[in-house]
């Protein structure tokens, strides 16, 4: 595994294993340098095979790849075809892999308290005020207070500028949810994605929340940046279950 990768710090039980790439540890070049996993961005596709073949060898099976379209779809990894439209997977069956590739959007990871169903969630702001995070956990089939989340890299709240109409779609179901935006240009605000899905795990049950604070627009070192670059890689995040005896 890549020395720049992240093993996320949260305390899933011992059946729970996650995996953070960064733009690190790959063969990919130009604005995708280098470990770009997004075989739909513009990439040459044998470096994207190239890529993912490297990423295979510290993941237990091949994840399952979504295709993700800012909507509030999941899909069960333990059976899902490659390429399904979906914004979010749950396994409950040991070694097949649920992720989601980010390139500012937030990605959610969820597990259960004992170790029994997991989930990765990639959570834009289109996602979040439909509701991926909620629906993901019903589809999981525990209470949220059984639940463990850890938030991955993504655009922080010093760099996603949005229009009023973002915040209108949050606050117009949550009053709480004003803090996460201050005053932009005129018209515009800055989002905190970070708080608008905490508030939304909360709502589900979930306080038991961890990572979040990695800004993917100001370490362009680390992090592949849609807004900061338009033309970029993804990274990826990835949550699967392994026998309780490994």
């Amino acid at each position: 595994m890549h020395a720049d990768w992240i093993v996320p710090d949260w305390p899933a039980p011992p059946a729970v294993r996650a995996l953070q790439t960064t733009r690190q540890g790959g063969t990919s070049s130009g604005p995708y340098r280098s470990l770009n996993l997004g075989d739909h961005v513009g990439d040459d596709p044998a470096a994207v095979a190239a890529n993912r073949d490297r990423l295979r060898m510290v993941l237990p099976a091949t994840p399952i790849w979504l295709q993700q379209v800012h909507g509030i779809g999941v899909v069960d990894a333990d059976s899902a075809a490659p390429g399904t439209v979906a914004d979010a997977s749950i396994a409950r069956r040991s070694g097949s892999v649920c992720g989601v590739m980010t390139a500012d959007c937030l990605p959610i990871l969820l597990c259960d308290r004992e170790g029994t169903a997991v989930a990765a969630i990639h959570a834009g702001w289109r996602g979040l005020a439909a509701g991926v995070i909620e629906a993901a956990v019903r589809a999981m089939g525990r209470p949220g207070s059984a639940c463990l989340a850890w938030l991955g890299p993504a655009i922080g709240p010093d760099r996603f500028e949005v229009g009023a109409e973002v915040r209108e779609a949050f606050t117009a179901a949550d009053p709480a949810a004003e803090a996460a935006f201050s005053p932009g240009a005129p018209g515009k605000w800055f989002a905190n994605l970070d708080l608008l899905a905490r508030q939304r795990l909360a709502r589900v049950g979930i306080d038991a929340v961890f990572g979040g604070g990695l800004c993917t627009a100001s370490d362009p070192e680390r992090f592949f940046s849609h807004r900061r670059d338009g033309v970029c890689g993804r990274q990826a995040s990835f949550v699967w279950l392994v026998p309780a005896s490994v």
